[in-house]
């Protein structure tokens, strides 16, 4: 589904958050399911313990408690629901951990699953009304999947059962499209399905208006310049110069004045002992908005890696 598979010299296909979440998601399906299956603890199983105190209740259960909008995002419910959503994270986050840096992506990744189970607690009652938890990282991907989608818009992406590229702008779509069909319709299929909405809301509005919040979690200061700003995604409505007229040309015999020479930026980061300009970096990122990531030679890759290690 996605083009970059690890590619460039120096970029792991495993960068350390998505390294982290998948052996974390995994470590916390294998030990409920090998570890904790068959015992008990009063006579009640302790798997239904470690459920009730960490998989996300409804408010209306009694059972809600704050931290269980991050836990629940480290639960799931079988072998199914574990492999598809680590290898949607791997797939898609992959790109975005190395084009934004680690930290950035993790407070991403976080906050968009707490927001799937904000919108989810907030519309479960009117839509099902059961008493069930939930479980699953499906939120926090859902945000990661809109990410991809915006950040790469023009991204061919293959999409079962339509065995055919398609951009990335719009699978997001048509999975969001799915979703919220099957939130109103089909209410009774155990699927949370607005909290894969909520974690794609969350998502857009973090990648819109979340960048002092990212950036404070990040611990960087408010007046710096994030080279790996998420509003790279609207690169496409920039202002483009009008070239001259015919007319102008004829008014005026003389050449126009030479634009005197821009001062170029000092050097930000250096790579390899070669020194990296804000103006390279950026030059770098429009050329992912262009032609995506595989369009970058091994040294625009390389300096890719290395600035997002130095911020």
């Amino acid at each position: 589904m996605s083009s970059f598979y690890g590619q460039g010299r120096g970029l792991s296909a495993f960068p350390p958050v998505i390294k982290f979440l998948l052996f974390a998601n995994v470590g916390i399906f294998l030990f409920q399911a090998l570890m904790l299956s068959g015992l008990t603890l009063g006579g009640v199983p302790i798997d239904n313990v470690v459920t009730e105190a960490f998989a996300l209740w409804p408010y209306e259960s009694g059972l809600f408690f704050p931290w269980q909008l991050l836990s629940y995002q480290f639960m799931h419910g079988g072998l199914g629901h574990l492999f598809f959503n680590m290898l949607a994270l791997w797939m898609f986050g992959m790109e975005l951990e190395h084009l934004w840096g680690s930290r950035r992506f993790a407070a991403y990744y976080i906050l968009s699953g707490i927001a799937a189970g904000i919108v989810h607690l907030a519309v479960h009652p009117i839509v099902d009304g059961s008493m069930a938890p939930t479980i699953g990282a499906s939120g926090s991907i859902m945000g990661v999947l809109l990410a991809f989608g915006m950040t790469f818009p023009d991204r061919p992406i293959m999409m079962f059962p339509l065995f055919f590229p398609i951009p990335a702008r719009y699978f997001v779509l048509i999975y969001a499209g799915f979703d919220l069909l099957n939130g109103l319709m089909n209410t009774s299929d155990g699927v949370a399905h607005f909290a894969h909405l909520g974690g794609a809301l969350g998502g857009f509005l973090l990648l819109k208006f979340g960048e002092p919040l990212l950036s404070r979690l990040e611990g960087k200061r408010g007046g710096q310049r994030n080279p790996f700003r998420s509003n790279v995604i609207d690169v496409d409505f920039r202002e483009i110069p009008r070239p001259p007229s015919m007319t102008s040309s004829f008014r005026s015999a003389e050449p126009p004045a030479p634009e005197p020479p821009r001062a170029a930026s000092p050097a930000r980061f250096v790579v390899n002992g070669e020194p990296i300009t804000q103006e390279q970096v950026d030059a770098i990122l429009d050329k992912i908005n262009h032609g995506g990531y595989h369009g970058l030679s091994e040294r625009e890759k390389t300096i890719l890696f290395e600035v997002s290690r130095q911020i």
